[in-house]
């Protein structure tokens, strides 16, 4: 899988899928720069905005938006609203081959949820990545199952990523710092 090079993977995560079963999905570590603009009209009950080259976005679209740099298709699949994102305000309908390989795996692992945050896809394949955040953000019980079933449904290993991501700390967010006067 072509991953981007902002998302390589640097180490990774076990995942406890049965008793005798565990596999380690590559996981990578990125740092996220803070919105500073405006407030967004729906922050989803007070989810980190981020600025992707001056568009505030949250976590799972701005690892769209990496993937998307270098080439591949996806969406924020947004089990909360159940919708699939490309923006904050934007959906995309799947194309039917994506839609399927969807419910495949929610069939095999007997509910929708735990699918993870961003599905892209590519001529190359398709990627899975959750987004979680540093300090504050764990797997789900219902992210194993649905690992584990997509697995199962043929889906290789190679295809999953977890980001682990923090923001920076750098600049602090609606506030811009004075080179000449520095806080």
């Amino acid at each position: 899988m072509h991953l981007p090079d902002s998302l390589k993977p640097t180490t990774t995560l076990a995942f406890r899928l049965s008793e005798s079963r565990t596999i380690s999905v590559p996981r990578t570590v990125v740092r996220l720069d803070p919105w500073c603009g405006p407030p967004i009209a729906d922050d989803y009950g007070g989810k980190a905005v981020l600025d992707y080259f001056g568009e505030p976005l949250f976590a799972e679209l701005v690892i769209l938006r990496h993937f998307e740099a270098v080439g591949w298709r996806g969406v924020w699949v947004d089990t909360y609203r159940r919708r699939t994102r490309v923006s904050l305000t934007d959906d995309l309908p799947l194309p039917t081959e994506r839609r399927e390989l969807l419910d495949r795996v929610a069939d095999r692992a007997g509910m929708p949820h735990g699918c993870f945050d961003v599905f892209a896809w590519s001529e190359s394949g398709v990627a899975f990545a959750e987004a979680k955040r540093s300090g504050r953000d764990r797997i789900r019980t219902s992210q194993v199952r649905w690992l584990s079933a997509a697995l199962d449904v043929g889906v290789p290993l190679d295809s999953f990523l977890v980001v682990e991501w923090s923001v920076c700390k750098d600049e602090v967010p609606n506030k811009r710092r004075n080179v000449d006067n520095p806080e």
